[in-house]
């Protein structure tokens, strides 16, 4: 019997095998950069590592040769019950001179010192009901950290790419003095994109980043590739000046017309908004967390979209979302992306579902939704952060519960990481009175290490603030953003063929903004530069062609008082008799921004024969399709209802392109290019 082939294929697989394991071997000891301030390093066979406990030898946890789940075990068993609690937590903090939270505070300049002061409010900022006990929103930076044992941050000030770097790594040396030198992690709202409504807690608006148009201009450009593309410019940006965390993207859909969030989501169609939310966790994230990751909290489960009349659930008149049409599945597919993308982290709602066979009660207090759906079905296993203040705030459901009954209710559930607080006594109160085990407690203590370990944070969360300054809003990707804003603008209508503007065409060009602080909404827009061939006058009497562009504005999410939501033009601060005046006298392009899915009936006539649509973009890019230079290829991401009827009729989980004919003016999908 001949054996030389076997035993050669034997020996030719052992040494294949023996190769691989000493490249796994090679590449795990590649030393990695220490970042460090006031702790001392360690040595070992040639290697250096942080002695980040300051005990003099070398730990488990402190050992970046080793897999992560033998750190995070090692490092549980050496914090006190009082440090996993503060672990938590995740509240706002706050710069020098930033004062977030605290309306008609006097403006000062902010800076990279810490603010020290406490920020506790007795009223619920959303319900404007008195809070069950004083909350505090916001712990002085030293005592958070070295008292309450915090290290989840969300950063609200805009500022500039060095004041945050520094302050930044201020933040991180402070947590290296700390007793086991566990690093931050700082969490923001999305910063990158030209939004109507930059409240707290949505998006920080116009910033020092690249700057793209909003979230609903990224899904009309409908280009899975440069979304990919934004995600990770974005993810550098961030990077560099300390932000590891974002608390996006919204994974809802735009189902419910009326919804006051829909600025911030992808659309209406659930299969599209997943290939969305697949590109942004991928391009923030990598194919798995790492050392150059932002990692994302993907937001809200199990989708805010359908919420009954549109309100929305951080006020008591809005805790209702239904499912008329019977479509609670197809609002987990973006969901379901996010997941299998590997986002970090997911965020419930506040909402409470009605008419399902779920409790009704708030999806953050709602076991079949986070354990039984979530985790067990959907397959999540990482981080589930609460959204800002169901506790104290927002227990729709649980209302009789009491702070202590209620957090042992949502860990129960399976909540990892509680958003709002900087005061961890309640929850330590609820785990000593045997509430909750602390062998409950080091399960989420558990995924929180991990996503820290697995972005290199022990080995060096410091940045580089000259690098910074470099990376953040540089040329190269603002051109990449810049071809964004015009790939965002869709063409609805052009039946009178007036586009693209003939050259030396004479343009009189408005914008239309009612902001409720200026007496005068228009703006005659006479740009100098980037016009092309194209004339620009300063009256409609000498234009050959009259441009207005329209701005409705529905006012801000957290200025509701629970009236009814129209969404007319008339109701949303935009004078149609102007609108009309302009369009029987010349022939008009109109463009409008869609920040919800107006409905345009008092404008829309027979003189409105050319429209465009945009979702947050520039002036030149405006003109740059409008003159023919770039030919519009956007699509729309939701459908707009045709009248105020068909929005009192939809069904509010139904997406638009599925509701029932006569529904639709423009649909999801619509839109032009030039011939």
């Amino acid at each position: 019997m001949n054996l030389s082939r076997p035993s050669f294929t034997f020996t030719l697989l052992a040494l294949v095998l023996l190769q691989t394991a000493t490249s796994v071997l090679a590449q795990k000891l590649t030393q990695p950069q220490l970042g460090y301030r006031s702790v001392k390093t360690l040595t070992n066979k040639g290697l250096s590592f942080k002695d980040l406990n300051k005990n003099g030898k070398l730990d488990t946890y402190e050992d970046w040769r080793l897999p992560v789940e033998q750190r995070v075990q090692d490092l549980i068993s050496q914090m006190t019950l009082e440090e996993k609690v503060g672990f938590m937590l995740i509240s706002t903090t706050r710069l020098a001179g930033d004062a977030s939270f605290q309306q008609g505070a006097p403006k000062s300049e902010i800076t990279s010192g810490f603010n020290e002061e406490d920020l506790v409010q007795n009223t619920n900022m959303f319900t404007r009901k008195p809070l069950p006990y004083p909350m505090m929103m916001a712990a002085g930076t030293t005592k958070g950290v070295m008292k309450n044992q915090l290290r989840h941050f969300i950063l609200r000030a805009n500022t500039s790419a060095k004041i945050m770097a520094d302050w930044s790594n201020n933040l991180q040396a402070l947590c290296e003095s700390s007793r086991l030198g566990i690093p931050a992690i700082v969490a923001s709202n999305p910063r990158n994109h030209i939004t109507a409504d930059a409240s707290i807690g949505l998006s920080v608006g116009t910033t020092v980043f690249s700057k793209w148009p909003g979230e609903l201009g990224l899904s009309a450009m409908h280009d899975l590739k440069l979304t990919r593309e934004f995600a990770d410019i974005a993810r550098q940006e961030w990077a560099a000046v300390g932000l590891r965390k974002g608390y996006q993207y919204m994974a809802d859909l735009a189902t419910e017309p009326r919804w006051q969030r829909i600025e911030g989501t992808f659309g209406e169609d659930a299969d599209w908004v997943a290939s969305m939310t697949r590109e942004v966790v991928l391009g923030f994230q990598g194919p798995k967390l790492g050392i150059h990751s932002v990692g994302l909290t993907t937001k809200h489960f199990p989708g805010g979209g359908p919420q009954v009349e549109g309100q929305d659930p951080h006020f008591d008149w809005g805790k209702d979302q239904h499912y008329p049409g019977n479509r609670f599945d197809y609002h987990l597919k973006p969901f379901q992306a996010a997941i299998d993308a590997g986002t970090s982290a997911i965020m419930p709602y506040y909402a409470k579902p009605i008419g399902t066979k779920y409790e009704e009660i708030a999806f953050i207090y709602n076991k079949a939704i986070i354990k039984d759906l979530l985790r067990d079905k959907m397959g999540f296993q990482g981080i589930i952060n609460s959204d800002t203040g169901p506790i104290e705030m927002m227990p729709w459901g649980v209302e009789q519960l009491s702070i202590l009954e209620r957090y042992q209710k949502a860990i129960d559930c399976g909540v990892d990481l509680f958003s709002g607080s900087g005061d961890p006594s309640l929850l330590l109160e609820t785990v000593k009175k045997g509430l909750v085990t602390e062998k409950r407690i080091n399960e989420s203590i558990a995924r929180l290490l991990r996503e820290k370990f697995s972005l290199g944070l022990f080995e060096n969360p410091y940045v580089d603030p000259e690098l910074a300054e470099k990376t953040v809003g540089k040329t190269a990707f603002q051109e990449r953003a810049d071809l964004a804003m015009r790939k965002s603008i869709v063409l609805l209508r052009n039946s009178a063929k007036l586009l693209p503007l003939a050259p030396k065409t004479k343009v009189y060009m408005e914008s239309y903004f009612d902001n409720g602080r200026t007496k005068e909404p228009v703006t005659v827009i006479k740009p100098t530069t980037n016009t092309g061939t194209l004339q620009f006058v300063a009256t409609k009497e000498e234009a050959d062609v009259v441009v207005l562009w329209l701005m409705p504005n529905g006012g801000s999410l957290f200025s509701s008082a629970g009236a009814p939501i129209e969404l007319q033009l008339s109701k949303n601060k935009v004078d149609v008799g102007h609108v009309n005046g302009l369009t029987s006298q010349k022939p008009t392009v109109v463009l409008i921004n869609y920040t919800s899915p107006w409905v345009i009936d008092e404008i829309d006539n027979p003189n409105v024969k050319t429209v465009l649509a945009t979702f947050g973009t520039t002036t030149d890019a405006v003109l740059d399709v409008l003159s023919g230079k770039f030919n519009p290829t956007g699509k729309m991401p939701f459908t707009t209802p045709v009248s105020r009827q068909a929005v009192l009729d939809n069904q509010s989980d139904v997406p638009g392109h599925l509701k029932p004919k006569g529904y639709a003016l423009f649909t999801f999908g619509d839109g032009l290019s030039y011939p």
